[in-house]
């Protein structure tokens, strides 16, 4: 091979280069990419400073739920549950996602397969009911309340937005839980 000809091979690859380089300078100009001011929806999840071995007991909630129930909002519940649904459905029939669908999740018994939807053997072990009180305790603290579920969600600090989510969720049944009384 002459020097001519290594010039022309050379001449082709550094040209290639310079064109692919121009190519993404236009490209990065004509499609900047920009950050949203706000993430869709945020998984919250507190990280255990011992590594995740034992969680703490879930903390009671301040108020009775059944005060909370007494002036929650069924629309902000469906709005807050939003950020429930990157894990689970909510319609009648629909499929389990990351965790199980919950239709119809008020009163039902807890850690049993919905639709077919393999629970942790915590959740399998913990038995019960999913009573108006328990759902306060779990969504308050899901690791606090049932050590060892595979639910990676921190939880909802806020009562009232606890108390809508929980009336959201009462709400989804053909036949509707009535609301517990407050006995004070």
């Amino acid at each position: 091979m002459d020097s001519f000809e290594l010039n022309k091979v050379m001449g082709a690859i550094l040209g290639t280069c310079l064109v692919l380089l121009v190519g993404n300078f236009a490209a990065n100009a004509l499609f900047a990419s920009k950050k949203p001011e706000k993430p869709g929806f945020e998984i919250a999840v507190k990280e255990d400073a011992s590594g995740g071995a034992a969680a703490p007991a879930a903390a009671a909630p301040e108020v009775p739920i059944e005060k909370l129930l007494a002036s929650a909002s069924v629309e902000k519940g469906m709005a807050a549950a939003k950020k429930c649904g990157a894990c689970h459905s909510f319609e009648k029939g629909g499929p389990n996602k990351v965790g199980p669908n919950l239709y119809d999740i008020v009163e039902e018994p807890r850690g049993e397969g919905r639709n077919g939807f393999n629970f942790s053997a915590a959740m399998k072990t913990k038995g019960g009911k999913w009573s108006f009180e328990d759902l306060n305790k779990f969504i308050t603290n899901p690791k606090g309340f049932i050590p060892g579920t595979a639910m990676g969600f921190a939880g909802i600090s806020k009562d009232t937005e606890r108390a809508d989510v929980i009336a959201y969720l009462r709400t989804l049944s053909d036949n509707p839980v009535p609301m517990p009384t407050a006995s004070k």
